[in-house]
């Protein structure tokens, strides 16, 4: 039914008293949870980057370089010589020097941040450039092209280019700001050409969607805080595509047509410049088209390809051209069920899928340039894992990269020769090494091994395992936290800390298997802490996630009772009192637990929830529920108002008032709707905080949490 792995992550956490234990010191929120006073971080290399295939290493006082090749250190320079340049420049002295970019290879040239207004510092002449065409009032979405000095950003909903307006623009519109409310891969809204010639940007028109009134308490008098939201089934934004020259200070619009009812995402450009290269979705978001577009009169050159799904297509990655060769690319697709890489020309013509098999890939990282691989981070070792390896264009031939354990993040050289990987495991927080991509005699050069940075402190004990999904088939992976001083012999409470959605996992080979502080903190105060990743979750293909389809929070909530199931039948764990928690999507089906499965959980905590999914956004919302218009019986099913009267157990909602992901209206609605079957859940509002508690009130955040399930599990 299940498998078990367990992991003795701290060696002193022993089931019988020891004298050693007594000095352990135990662990406060302050120090588990991010904004604490006191937090406990993980030793890091902050800033760590390339100029060219040479490793920049900034420091508190000093730059380094680093030649990947044997691992020599030379200084480059040091903040003092930095600063008494900055000094005379008129601008402030830095106090650490980790924020630095070195975009320009080859160039002794760093890049200051926004907050210098993106200085330039040459340490060998020790000269300060500075711009002259930034505002001085506050700007966003800043977007430099290094190599020509070209930037852009917005200033309100308007976009600005050197200095220059480019756009003015009414209220409910707004340019070069990210579209689509961030679905389909869309983090940004301007998009520079090779040469920096060219940009590329989203207009969006919002002025017919409907304004959400969230309220400003800081005011004297409340004052309202509209946000434009478009809920499931109801009008959406409309998006353009602009391109600007500013050699000539002109601007043209792709002839896309009538935008209703269209997303234009994954916005790549081609290697000359003068073709921009785009995935349209449909509203529907069943059908995609891979389209190229002339950059010089906007029209319409052709449709490479297209894509359609019974249920949803979801394109995250643009289309990445082969260095060496502008006339192919490599376009992403989950068409075989999982994504993998295809390689094309640009007449549109398959010429070969790269990688297959049931694993996907994560992240296309870039290329190889000298053995002409694509170097890739993928889940072909394990779906709780992330490893590097080298793909040859030519034949699909994978080579592995460094490690084969644990969860690696990486970032590639200029030519590709080298990464920056950093990685971790069960056992270690972090390891920080450069790794040439091509086989070597040498396996890499380790900059740091991080200290265990829970040393000296009584720490519960961390397992995994696999038990079965509710379809009897589908493997599913648990986390299991216990005490410091387990006793087999006792019955714990349990908590299953549950997120559930699309896009997210909750279990990885990483440090701790993904243990969150708060999971620790409650362990250790006598808790057995559960999580699984079920069905609908990332990272498994695409049979594994869409299952949940048009019925959100069903088959999931399923998987999670199974979850509970196996609790209940450890002899360590009172089956009686078991609990849930979970934010956002976890939200929802922390709440739907304890409406749907009164019997199994005694007390609840969701953060952010959604509750009613009619109130969600359209992107989201219609991908993986369709409209309310279409799928009337889905939308009724789901939504958790209809079952407030099975309320049993004791339920705390929390809310942010400025949540703009999930409005206030899905925990207001569910309270009335409580009121009128006469159940009884609790309710907390975090003023000024949109749809998470940052900073120093996750602290209390978590501290609420845990009063909640001491006084009533």
């Amino acid at each position: 039914m299940f498998r078990k792995l367990i992991i003795p992550l701290f060696a002193l956490c022993t089931i019988t008293p020891h004298p050693m234990a007594q000095e352990l010191k135990q662990p406060t929120l302050e120090e588990l949870i991010p904004g604490g006073e006191n937090y406990l971080y993980t030793e890091n290399l902050y800033g760590l980057q390339w100029w060219g295939e040479t490793c920049i290493k900034p420091l508190m006082e000093e730059v380094k370089a680093i030649d990947p090749r044997n691992g020599r250190e030379t200084t480059l320079f040091t903040r003092d010589t930095m600063n008494a340049a900055l000094t005379e420049a008129g601008l402030r002295p830095l106090s650490a020097l980790y924020h630095l970019s070195f975009p320009h290879p080859g160039q002794p040239i760093a890049q200051l941040p926004k907050a210098y207004r993106f200085a330039t510092y040459n340490w060998q002449t020790g000269e300060v450039t500075t711009r002259d065409d930034l505002p001085k009032e506050p700007y966003a979405n800043a977007d430099l092209h290094s190599p020509s000095g070209n930037i852009a950003y917005t200033v309100g909903g308007n976009l600005y280019v050197n200095g220059r307006r480019i756009t003015d623009e009414p209220e409910g519109i707004v340019c070069g700001q990210s579209v689509h409310r961030n679905e389909f891969g869309i983090h940004k809204g301007t998009f520079w050409n090779p040469d920096g010639s060219r940009l590329a940007y989203y207009r969006m028109d919002e002025s017919m969607v409907t304004a959400y009134p969230l309220v400003d308490i800081t005011a004297r008098v409340g004052r309202p805080d509209f946000v434009r939201y478009p809920m499931a089934g109801m009008t959406s934004h409309k998006v353009q595509v602009a391109v600007y020259t500013p050699a000539t200070a002109s601007t043209l619009y792709l002839q896309t047509g009538d935008p209703t009812d269209r997303y234009f995402t994954n916005i790549s450009w081609s290697p000359d410049g003068n073709s921009i290269y785009l995935i349209e979705v449909n509203r529907e978001q069943n059908h995609a088209k891979l389209c190229q577009y002339d950059a010089t009169t906007g029209q319409l050159l052709r449709t490479l390809l297209e894509e359609h799904h019974e249920k949803y297509v979801e394109p995250q990655h643009p289309i990445t051209f082969l260095p060496w060769d502008n006339g192919k690319f490599i376009y992403q697709s989950q068409r075989d069920g999982f994504n993998h890489l295809y390689l094309y020309d640009t007449e549109g013509n398959l010429l070969k899928q790269l990688t297959s098999g049931e694993w996907l890939v994560q992240e296309l990282l870039g290329f190889n340039r000298a053995t002409k691989s694509a170097i890739i981070l993928s889940t072909e070792a394990s779906p709780l894992q992330s490893n590097l390896y080298a793909v040859r264009i030519k034949d699909g031939r994978r080579t592995p990269i460094g490690s084969s354990e644990g969860v690696h993040k990486a970032l590639l050289s200029a030519d590709g020769n080298y990464l920056i990987d950093n990685a971790s495991t069960p056992t270690t927080p972090r390891i920080v090494s450069l790794l040439p991509t091509k086989p070597a005699k040498t396996p890499g050069i380790t900059l740091l091994t991080a200290a265990n940075p829970y040393e000296g402190y009584r720490m519960p004990t961390v397992e995994t395992g696999t038990l079965k999904a509710a379809d009897g088939v589908t493997t599913l992976h648990y986390r299991i936290v216990k005490p410091a001083d387990f006793d087999p012999r006792k019955k714990y409470p349990a908590i299953i800390y549950v997120y559930g959605g699309p896009h997210a996992q909750m279990i990885h080979n990483g440090w701790m298997y993904d243990a969150r502080g708060w999971d620790l903190y409650m362990a250790n105060r006598g808790y057995i802490m559960f999580t699984l990743d079920n069905r609908g979750s990332e990272n498994r293909g695409l049979e594994f996630e869409n299952c949940t389809f048009r019925r959100l929070g069903m088959e999931e909530g399923k998987d999670q009772v199974e979850g509970a199931k196996f609790l209940q039948s450890l002899p360590y764990v009172d089956a009686n009192r078991i609990g849930v928690h979970g934010w956002s999507f976890g939200g929802h089906m922390t709440t739907a637990l304890m409406l749907r499965y009164p019997h199994i959980f005694k007390v609840g905590v969701a953060g952010g929830p959604v509750i009613d999914w009619s109130y969600y956004e359209v992107m989201y919302g219609e991908r993986y529920m369709d409209t309310p218009q279409s799928n009337p019986e889905g939308y009724e099913a789901c939504n958790l108002n209809n079952h407030a009267g099975n309320l049993r157990g004791r339920l705390l909602i929390i809310h942010d008032d400025h949540d703009d992901t999930c409005v206030p209206q899905h925990t207001l609605s569910f309270m009335k709707a409580c009121v009128d079957a006469r159940t009884y859940p609790d309710l907390f509002i975090y003023p000024g905080h949109r749809h998470n508690v940052m900073g120093r009130d996750r602290v209390h955040l978590h501290e609420k949490i845990t009063r909640y399930f001491e006084d009533n599990l």
